[in-house]
């Protein structure tokens, strides 16, 4: 890849043309739970929060009656930082001189001017759109002014409350080499590889550790024992509204094959299988160029989710309130030389193949310099999603509408997208494929599960 392209797909500040792009779509800001004061008790005190998005610096605060907004963070007066604004509960306070504004940025008050000024009127504090999902908070950072889309109808954003749990961490590295580690099929054979399979009792809540869907001679397989045992999968990808559908067959014999199909949901969002009931859907949210938040949303289609274990599970590898991974180049990922050898593939641990993800990801370097990789037949998921996101970028450019979910039309309806991880017949795994998420839509305990239409045909 020439450099100028490396540089055009990798960049989003304010000006850039990727940074349009995303700017057509709907960016988490925060998990409802950073305003909670059991985790963050600075929030019982104040609920405001310096937030960093797409290169901008922005203010998040919540009002009293549970009303948030987001403003651009330096003062229109003379350019104070509202990160230290006075949260009053039905506005934002500049400490410098008093300037205060409500969650839609309009000023209501400039107190130090002559009795009777009407400046505060004509005052209009850069303010962006919010809706909350699945307990994110979600904001729209487009052109001001302009209508945003509807968010997705993701399953994750529709599935209620008791089936959804949303959790978040930050990585030091640019967003696209992160998103293309998650929409890699060939990679979980190799990086995610452990040399001894767990019971499957204690695999909750763990990718990689339950049981793939179906049996072979009578025995239920951890995906573990298949990402292991057959690690030349044979990739294949469908051109779908909402962006690819990826699938990876690994033919255990004569007439059976492993299936897993997993999809990428442009520009930054993919979506594959946890478990036989359970989805894990990933967004990658550019801090700046150099950093990303990765967002997982985990949506149940059996029993409600177990919060509380995922939440802390998760907690115990980043740090409050900023959820900073404890593992990172500076204490080498947390790797480990007799565990290489005994019992993984990368050496970085058993029970959270984050770890994995965030090393591959950030041992790139701030920005992966592409013009220095090679490509092989396993990466044309990665090369298909590179070049729609340049012809987006040159769409955008061109005053055309971005595709895929910000399109309104394409947005608005329930999209799944369905995923799989299980055991097929190798004469016709499409149609059983099929047939199982669309069972496993049927025998959701929450309305609405069943709404989206069985999946087409690759």
């Amino acid at each position: 890849m020439k450099a100028e392209i490396n540089e055009l797909i990798t960049r989003v500040g304010p000006g850039t043309p990727c940074g349009a792009l995303l700017r057509q779509y709907w960016q988490p800001v925060a998990l409802l739970d950073e305003f909670d004061p059991v985790l963050d008790p600075r929030m019982g005190a104040r609920p405001v929060k310096p937030v960093r998005l797409l290169g901008q610096d922005l203010v998040l605060f919540r009002n009293a009656d549970g009303s948030f907004g987001l403003l651009d963070r330096d003062c229109p007066h003379r350019g104070a930082d509202l990160a230290y604004g006075r949260n009053e509960g039905d506005g934002l306070r500049c400490p410098f001189h008093g300037w205060k504004f409500d969650i839609k940025g309009q000023c209501t008050d400039t107190p130090a001017e002559p009795a009777g000024s009407t400046l505060c009127s004509r005052i209009q504090q850069r303010s962006y759109p919010l809706v909350e999902r699945a307990g994110v908070l979600f904001a729209w950072l487009g052109p001001e002014g302009a209508t945003p889309p509807a968010l997705p109808a993701l399953d994750c954003f529709t599935a209620p409350a008791t089936h959804s749990f949303a959790f978040k961490g930050l990585w030091h590295c640019n967003w696209l080499q992160a998103f293309e580690v998650g929409i890699d099929p060939a990679h979980a054979s190799f990086l995610h590889r452990f040399f001894n399979d767990e019971g499957l009792e204690e695999s909750y809540g763990r990718q990689f550790r339950g049981a793939s869907l179906g049996e072979l001679d009578g025995q239920r397989l951890p995906m573990t024992k298949v990402m292991r045992e057959f690690d030349q999968p044979d990739i294949s990808f469908a051109q779908m509204p909402y962006g690819l559908r990826m699938t990876a067959l690994r033919r255990l014999n004569e007439t059976i094959t492993h299936v897993r199909v997993t999809n990428a949901v442009f520009p930054q969002t993919f979506v594959i299988p946890l478990s036989e009931t359970m989805t894990i859907t990933q967004m990658h949210v550019p801090v700046d160029d150099t950093k990303n938040y990765w967002y997982a949303f985990f949506t149940s289609f059996a029993e409600p989710v177990d919060k509380a274990t995922m939440r802390n599970q998760r907690l115990e590898a980043v740090t409050l309130p900023d959820y900073i991974p404890k593992s990172g180049a500076h204490n080498e990922w947390g790797f480990s030389a007799e565990e290489q050898r005994d019992r993984t593939y990368l050496g970085m641990g058993e029970s959270d193949i984050n770890v994995h993800d965030q090393w591959a990801c950030e041992s790139m370097g701030a920005i992966q310099d592409r013009t220095r990789e090679h490509l092989g037949t396993t990466d044309k998921v990665i090369m298909a999603n590179r070049r729609m996101l340049r012809q987006a970028i040159d769409a955008v450019a061109n005053g055309e509408p971005a595709p895929g979910l910000a399109f309104a039309p394409q947005a608005a309806p329930r999209v799944g997208p369905d995923t799989v991880d299980g055991i097929a017949p190798v004469s016709d795994w499409e149609a059983w494929w099929r047939n199982a998420v669309t069972a496993k839509r049927q025998a959701a305990p929450w309305a609405g599960a069943g709404d989206v239409a069985p999946p087409e045909a690759p």
